[in-house]
């Protein structure tokens, strides 16, 4: 079982506060529908008491996104704590094989950042770290491109990740 993690944030560095985290489980050698879906919005001002930025740029960025997108992103409500995030982030990665990420310098750096702020041990080894942006990179165009809405949703960029890895072992009849 592969899973796939997706952050939005308020900047780019890896101490940068994380708005949403989206994740989903899949198999990437079947067409079977991604599942398992965690998505949690967290507390910024957590976040920011530990040290965590909010890059000034990033922030004009949200500005300019369609609002249903930035309000998702943005709204306070429904936020969960810290202890709360690794809670379910270490539940939900039990079980897995390899995790995913579209660059995982960014959504994986942040969160090792993270847990490194909070002094807990990520739920991941560093072997078990796949990218999705390499791979989608070999296909003769971004498998992303003909499917995927909901940008910047982190819950909705795993699913449609999960997919185009799926369809992209498929291309290349990857089969285990």
């Amino acid at each position: 079982m592969h899973g796939m993690i997706d952050l939005e944030t308020l900047g780019v560095k890896p101490n940068s506060a994380i708005l949403t985290l989206g994740a989903i489980k899949f198999n990437p050698f079947t067409d079977d529908e991604p599942h398992d879906g965690l998505y949690l919005r967290i507390n910024v001002d957590d976040q920011t008491e530990i040290g965590r930025t909010i890059d000034e740029d990033t922030l004009n960025w949200w500005a300019k996104q369609k609002a249903s997108i930035k309000d998702e992103a943005l709204s306070d409500e429904d936020r969960v704590d810290l202890d709360e995030l690794t809670k379910r982030l270490n539940k939900w990665c039990v079980g897995l094989d390899y995790l995913w990420a579209q660059g995982p310098m960014f959504d994986f750096g942040m969160l090792e950042n993270l847990y490194e702020m909070l002094g807990k041990p990520v739920p991941w080894n560093f072997w078990q770290i796949r990218d999705s942006r390499t791979l989608f990179a070999m296909m003769p165009k971004d498998p992303r491109k003909a499917i995927q809405s909901d940008a910047h949703n982190a819950l909705a960029d795993s699913y449609y990740q999960a997919k185009c890895v799926q369809q992209t072992y498929k291309h290349f009849k990857i089969t285990r």
